[in-house]
């Protein structure tokens, strides 16, 4: 079967990774979008709101480096992603729509993708959030939604647990004081590369948090020793962090943290192969960065070490419910999880997500089965 998905702009401002976020699937960019994502950088708009739609292009950009976005191109985790013009000789328009509309364009290029597809099981949906839209195109026949529902595109993200909790700081705190924190240590290590024996000013020290100087301490550990696996840690715990913090409000900067931690995790874990926290909190961050498909392997990794690993399980499965990957395997994980924390006083708000993701799972996984089956 044949699923394609077609994005609407809003989509792409509310979380720019959402090109990412659906595995093996065909990911449609409507051309119209781009031309309203451009209008966005002499907009006078909300600079929020212009950064999420640099992110866009940033994203697109560095797929283009991978061959034709018109032809289509691969996408990290399975499925491709292909930029899509209207058809300007398309025939048997409904009646109400125009080329001359912007959201008609978009609604036109969801029609456009499910005439052009030749498999007889061919689902197209276009995602999208603006409700005019979700209606007109309903009444065209099209299949809509929105973006966020259950557990796709990016949903099942928010259920990521940690093996525990590093920092004391109030996570919402981290996210604020680490914005500065990082812009400070950039001006402090670059006064070094400038003057032997420069430190860290004593006003911005006031302003840090004991977990934000030892962060800055690691930078200058490693400045003198590359391979002090401590400092490697704790900076790959500091991106996670913030990453964490930043997913459900800049899913942009969330991925690019993301990215950051990843390097620190992996240069540790060439020191520590054995640290099943450290691995399973690699595993999270490939997931944020939207490579599902490298953080199942690490997981695995955890749990073929120690099966019992609570939240190895636990994330396993929610990179499995991600999408609709495989939902009977996240079934087993989440019911793995339960039997493992059912009785123990100190897991059960683990035992509780755990209860709770897997009745949605199966949920999904009987809507998917009753889509497919109307179908056939």
């Amino acid at each position: 079967m044949t699923k394609i998905v077609v994005l609407d702009t809003n989509v792409l401002l509310a979380d720019p990774n959402a090109v990412l976020s659906f595995p093996r699937v065909q990911v449609i960019v409507p051309e119209t979008v781009l031309a309203e994502l451009d209008k966005l950088k002499t907009a006078r708009v909300d600079p929020d709101l212009r950064f999420r739609g640099r992110e866009v292009s940033r994203i697109l950009f560095d797929l283009s480096e991978e061959g034709s976005l018109i032809d289509g191109v691969e996408l990290p985790d399975g499925g491709s992603l292909r930029v899509m013009p209207v058809d300007p000789d398309m025939k048997d328009l409904p009646e109400g729509i125009s080329v001359r509309n912007q959201d008609d364009r978009i609604i036109i290029t969801a029609l456009q993708a499910s005439r052009a597809c030749t498999d007889p099981d061919c689902e197209v949906v276009l995602i999208t959030n603006d409700l005019n839209m979700l209606l007109k195109a309903q009444t065209m026949g099209l299949n809509v939604q929105r973006y966020g529902d259950g557990l796709e595109a990016g949903f099942a993200k928010r259920y990521i647990i940690r093996p525990f909790q590093r920092y004391r700081i109030p996570i919402t705190i981290l996210a604020v004081a680490l914005a500065v924190f990082l812009g400070v240590v950039a001006i402090a290590v670059y006064s070094q590369t400038r003057m032997s024996g420069a430190t860290l000013p004593a006003e911005f020290k006031g302003i840090l948090s004991s977990d934000q100087l030892a962060a800055y301490d690691a930078i200058n550990a490693l400045k003198t020793n590359p391979n002090d696996s401590e400092s490697l840690l704790k900076m790959a715990n500091t991106y996670f962090d913030l990453s964490e913090s930043l997913l459900q409000t800049n899913s942009a900067s969330a991925t690019n943290y993301a990215q950051q931690g990843i390097r620190y995790y992996e240069r540790y874990l060439k020191l520590s192969p054995q640290d099943n926290d450290a691995r399973s909190d690699l595993a999270t961050l490939y997931f944020i960065a939207g490579q599902t498909d490298r953080a199942i392997q690490e997981v695995t990794k955890v749990l073929d070490r120690d099966k019992y690993h609570v939240k190895a399980n636990f994330n396993l499965g929610v990179f499995y419910a991600q999408g609709g990957r495989d939902y009977a395997k996240a079934e087993k994980q989440f019911q793995t999880v339960i039997a493992l924390t059912e009785n123990d006083p100190n897991q059960h708000s683990t035992f509780q997500q755990a209860t709770s993701l897997l009745q949605q799972v199966q949920k999904l996984a009987n809507k998917s089965t009753e889509t497919s089956g109307a179908t056939k």
